[in-house]
């Protein structure tokens, strides 16, 4: 049966530490698996715009020994109105993968259950599951190993109801976190996926907890997340947005009250003097670099495992 990665939790704990750990190891060598070898095209297609996803994904197939087909969704057919369906029945025939960065989830699920051929969320508006993949990676090469993730506490400080934050709650459930989600009223989790990912935390050991104060999310933390405060689509909300979000800035306050040596990441693109200090995303404890970084080992590292299952 066809494995696709639309959400976090189509991998188990064990998968995906299976995946995290062959990411560290392709850090290491980046060419040693070559699942594309011929070489087979992945397409990668665009309707929202994209630089570390572009980048990562394009090199990543590359190196897999894969030719990326990048594909701009608004100068194909599929912009003319071509229906999701067909386009997958065709792509399925001419490529050995198909990764998209979309809008709706519902249009990804749509092109997954007519593809059968692996199908990758590159970002939809309620997931990001493989910048999860890239951040838990960074995190466990500096904490020594993927082993080191479980039970961590992870806060995530922010906009609640973006794809960021569901899928820190989902991905951080399945590797047995304690994930805490900092957010004004107003901006809460799915419930769904709220739901969901206290159910898996109940089998991994972790925990779920929604806090709508900052220094309570960031307590002892050794991880703090966050992300913009105007995602792609909210643009005409973004005086709000600014005023609503102004005590849940990540800076040096937050890093006071976290654990010693807390990490600081974020998915970048970063707007300093907004959610995240300069002091705080430049600093020592920062590794949002090699958190970008890791957008390449884990997205390979996926490809190799989606494509051998």
């Amino acid at each position: 049966m066809t494995r696709h990665f639309l959400r976090d939790d189509d991998l188990t704990p064990a998968e995906q530490r299976e995946v995290l750990t062959l990411a560290l190891a392709m850090r290491h060598d980046r060419f040693m698996h070559r699942p594309f070898e011929g070489p087979q095209a992945v397409a990668v297609i665009f309707d929202k715009h994209s630089t570390r996803t572009r980048v990562s994904f394009s090199a990543g197939i590359a190196e897999l020994g894969g030719y990326p087909l990048v594909i701009d969704a608004a100068s194909s057919q599929m912009g003319r109105g071509e229906s999701i369906s067909d386009t997958a029945k065709v792509l399925e025939r001419m490529v050995s993968a198909v990764v998209w960065r979309t809008f709706g989830h519902d249009r990804i699920e749509e092109m997954a259950a007519h593809s059968s051929v692996p199908v990758v969320n590159a970002l939809t508006d309620s997931f990001h599951p493989c910048q999860i993949l890239a951040d838990f990676a960074a995190i466990a090469d500096e904490r020594g190993g993927v082993g080191a993730l479980s039970g961590l506490d992870f806060a995530y400080i922010g906009d609640g109801a973006n794809n960021m934050a569901q899928s820190y709650l989902l991905g951080g459930a399945t590797a047995g976190m304690h994930v805490r989600i900092g957010t004004p009223e107003g901006y809460l989790p799915d419930a769904e996926v709220i739901a969901r990912a206290t159910e898996i935390a109940a089998q991994t050991g972790g925990s779920i907890t929604i806090t709508h104060e900052h220094d309570e999310a960031v307590h002892a933390a050794d991880v703090i997340a966050t992300d913009t405060w105007v995602s792609m689509g909210d643009e005409g909300e973004k005086t709000a947005r600014e005023q609503a979000f102004l005590a849940f800035q990540v800076n040096d306050t937050s890093l006071q009250l976290a654990a010693p040596g807390a990490q600081v990441i974020h998915c970048l693109p970063a707007y300093r003097g907004k959610e995240i200090s300069a002091s705080a995303i430049d600093g020592d404890q920062s590794i949002v670099w090699l958190e970008a970084e890791y957008r390449l080992h884990a997205q390979k590292a996926l490809l190799t495992w989606l494509v051998e299952q």
